[in-house]
């Protein structure tokens, strides 16, 4: 595993391109919302930063773009996501910013997008070099969640869910929450990893998978074929910590952020 800051100091001009995953940001994370800052503009000084991918779960509980985009001017100014969505209008002057929806965020739409400059990408998500992923749909062994998946996840729910009150959507999304946490307490931690059927299907046509959803950062070699998987972000008091991806040159590697926010002014 390396270390971020070292490949920030000694190879900046190295580093093409991002991807991180995972994070959960909310107005309940304010160390979280301050370390992706930190990060965020870190990588404005990147010299060779081609892109940030953002695989899923940026946000947590998202309740739909009109939660932020409804605010008057000055309810925006002192919102949580507001100097978040600030330094990514300034890292996407010279960077490329993709956002994947994941199954905290689902809701997400380019609404939101657009304020920063970023661009919406739906999963699976190939470039040149990889297929990028949430990494939910890989866990099948699931089956009530894959159930419930296909279902708040159709296009005729999502749009019914998205045109309720927002006080409704607030509601509905903590319970969703608390459901979810009291489901995976119960469950097998088997069943919410990858399954390898999934997987093998999913590397049929590329070399290199990637994608986050497990919160089980690895570099997996299958053959001549690689899955890599993100870290989530974790907050102990003050310090963040995170697995995030890095492509040097054209190869793509691991690499452990430690932010600690309490001396970030």
């Amino acid at each position: 595993m390396q270390d971020f800051d070292h490949l920030l100091t000694t190879r900046p001009h190295d580093i093409r391109a991002v991807f991180i995953s995972d994070l959960h940001l909310s107005q309940y994370t304010p160390a979280l919302n301050t370390a992706f800052i930190q990060l965020s503009k870190s990588l404005v000084s990147l010299p060779s930063l081609n892109t940030l991918y953002i695989l899923g779960d940026w946000l947590d509980g998202w309740i739909g773009d009109d939660d932020y985009l409804s605010l008057s001017d000055t309810q925006k100014k002192h919102h949580w996501l507001t100097p978040i969505l600030d330094i990514l209008k300034i890292l996407n002057q010279k960077t490329k910013i993709y956002v994947m929806r994941g199954n905290r965020d689902f809701t997400i739409r380019q609404s939101l997008c657009n304020i920063f400059g970023g661009q919406i990408i739906v999963e699976p998500y190939y470039t040149e070099y990889y297929r990028l992923e949430h990494g939910d749909r890989l866990c099948t062994d699931d089956k009530n969640y894959q159930w419930y998946r296909r279902i708040i996840q159709n296009p005729i729910v999502s749009w019914l869910l998205l045109h309720q009150p927002l006080n409704k959507r607030r509601q509905l999304a903590q319970a969703i929450k608390q459901k979810s946490k009291k489901n995976k307490a119960q469950k097998p931690k088997d069943i919410m990893d990858v399954n390898e059927k999934a997987v093998n299907h999913a590397l049929k046509n590329c070399k290199t998978l990637i994608h986050g959803h497990t919160h089980r950062p690895a570099i997996h070699h299958l053959g001549n074929k690689t899955r890599i998987v993100l870290g989530d972000w974790q907050a102990n008091n003050s310090k963040v910590s995170a697995v995030i991806g890095v492509m040097v040159g054209e190869r793509i590697e691991l690499n452990l952020i430690s932010i600690d926010t309490h001396s970030i002014k």
